[in-house]
């Protein structure tokens, strides 16, 4: 079942819908295939950004209002569940059309929407674990749409990134004498592996992580059903759609390298970085920045957060937007 679900319009002093705002859920046709699209935003004359979301499959709109809902004063805010996940699953979605190049596609014809929606030539571009690899690649392929690349968890050399996170998870159970860990990661071994030993690795890892998370789990589920564009409705396809994506994309997402596949940009970049990320580990994104051609870059560290800094620490990430990221919009 898929739910649609509403959002709150802007309003004046005296009640009435603030002029120039801008608040609208719907389901888009993109790539042949319904996918669902949320803009919030206090101004339209604001640069529209468009918020891109782990995983594949990991929809985050539902945090990204929760926690970062104040950037809608600044930007045009574009949530978007990607193809297969969240309320854009169904189970009629050809397994053959999840492939990078399909989201590369998909993702061109959001932004041509939002151009003509709201009148702009560019469009801001924040992407998340792997938004932030489909984020680079659509930059790196369309810099004449894009006017300012962020990311954090950000991929740079796939390969590198889950060896090095793999490293940890062993490492931090041998320091903490924790056998359950040990056994099971023993089992499955170093990447590469398939979605399976994955999400073996994964939870082994955020049961390491979590004595120092700086949020729980439960403070994040909560705030991905708990707005009114969410329901418990959209569990299930939650879930459905995390475990259909990943499964279908895994072997492709994994095996990025975007150091050879993106060496430049043409815009300003910037990585935000979360100095606890396991899951990312913030040396392999640091490696690909270094390496990375830009007109300007810039590295902004976040030393409390862990993959999710914009949950993690929520106060600072939108303050970098709307100090950092925001004026170089022009």
């Amino acid at each position: 079942m898929k739910h649609l679900g509403t959002t709150q319009p802007y309003r004046g002093p005296d009640g009435s819908i603030l002029a120039g705002s801008i608040t609208e859920v719907r389901y888009l046709r993109l790539g042949g295939v319904d996918q669902w699209v949320m803009l919030r935003g206090e101004s339209i004359s604001n640069p529209p950004l468009i918020l891109l979301h782990g995983g594949p499959g990991m929809p985050e709109s539902g945090m990204f209002r929760h926690f970062n809902g104040p950037l809608e004063k600044h930007f045009t805010l574009v949530y978007w569940d990607q193809r297969g996940a969240g309320k854009s699953f169904s189970r009629t979605i050809p397994r053959a059309s999840m492939t990078v190049e399909q989201f590369i596609a998909d993702l061109d014809e959001l932004v041509e929407y939002v151009r003509r929606r709201l009148s702009k030539d560019k469009v801001v571009i924040y992407g998340h674990s792997w938004g932030s690899a489909l984020g680079v690649l659509y930059a790196a392929r369309f810099p004449s749409k894009v006017a300012v690349y962020a990311g954090s968890g950000q991929i740079g050399d796939s390969t590198a990134a889950e060896s090095a996170s793999y490293a940890f998870a062993l490492a931090e159970a041998e320091r903490r004498h924790d056998r359950k860990a040990l056994r099971k990661l023993r089992a499955i071994g170093p990447p590469p592996y398939g979605p399976g030993k994955l999400f073996t690795e994964r939870m082994q890892l955020a049961r390491l992580d979590r004595d120092e998370a700086a949020t729980s789990a439960w403070t994040m589920w909560r705030a991905v059903l708990g707005r009114p564009e969410s329901s418990i409705l959209d569990l299930p396809n939650i879930v459905r759609g995390f475990r259909f994506s990943l499964q279908a994309m895994w072997a492709e997402t994994s095996c990025l390298n975007l150091p050879k596949l993106a060496p430049s940009l043409q815009m300003p970049v910037f990585f935000l970085l979360g100095r606890k990320d396991h899951w990312v580990p913030p040396e392999t994104s640091v490696a690909y920045f270094d390496t990375l051609a830009a007109p300007s870059k810039r590295l902004v560290w976040f030393e409390r957060a862990g993959h999710e800094v914009f949950v993690d620490e929520p106060d600072a990430f939108n303050a970098a937007m709307v100090q950092l990221v925001r004026p170089a919009v022009a």
